[in-house]
This record gives C-alpha cells, structure tokens and sequence, in this order.
C-alpha cells in the first residue's frame, strides 16, 4: 500500500456511493467564496479590511450544501461583506481553534477578531439579520 496517504484517507468520510470525495484544496469554491485552509485562515481573515463571515463545513454535511447557494447569493450581493468555508475535515485544527462543535457553523470575524457564530442551517433573511446584528453591535 505504499504511496497512499493514511491520514488523508482517516479524515475524509466517502458518500453514499463508498467512494471518497474528491480533494477539496484543488477546487475552486462557489462565486465570491473563499476556500480557507491552515496556511491561508489566519492571514485571510485577519488580513481583510471587511467583516469575514467563515462558513465551517463538509462535503457529507446536508444542511452545509443546502446553505451554500444561500452564501453565493449573498456574497454576490454584499460588496461589505467577504464569504469564506473551511472544510472541517481537511482543516479539522481550525475548527479546534474555534471550538467548532457542529456543522454548519459560521462564525463573522470583524478585523480578525470572532464578533459572533450562527449555527445551523437559516433562511437567507436570517442570516443576514444575525450578520448585521453582529456588526452593528461590534462597530
């Protein structure tokens, strides 16, 4: 079995068909949608001069992939706002980091710092509702 990655394989879960869905790091995301990893998180979210609104997710996750049109709506929509995912099983440290204990999860960083996390699956208006409650507070 040489040259088969054990790890990669122990944190990845396969879909319903048995196979092992496909590496996510060299996948574009969804329009206006940040895929955030170890080595790019920290400068991303820091580094932005607008709120972050980091989506935790996987790809097994139902109500992770029903939210997902819902944050391409709005980060199309809001030029105030960056929309960001991090894959809990390629990158399960930063979802440590971030006590991250149920997906999804999305927590809004506001000049690095975590203003507020929205768990579970919301309609559009409720996430924006929470987003701008979180922002307006923290400004």
């Amino acid at each position: 079995m040489s040259g088969i990655d054990v790890r990669l394989y122990a944190v990845r879960r396969p879909d319903d068909s048995g196979h092992l869905p496909l590496d996510r790091k060299h996948i574009p995301m969804a329009n206006g949608i940040t895929d955030l990893s170890t080595a790019t998180f920290d400068e991303t979210v820091a580094g932005s001069d607008k709120p972050v609104v980091v989506d935790f997710w996987a790809e097994w996750c139902g109500p992770c992939k029903k939210i997902t049109p819902i944050l391409e709506e709005i980060a199309s929509e809001r030029g105030d706002l960056s929309i960001a995912k991090v894959n809990v099983d390629d990158n399960p440290d930063i979802a440590m980091k971030f006590s991250v204990m149920s997906i999804p999860t999305l927590i809004v960083f506001d000049k690095g710092e975590v203003v507020d996390r929205i768990t579970g699956a919301k309609s559009k208006a409720a996430f924006l509702e929470e987003i701008d409650g979180f922002l307006a507070s923290s400004r």
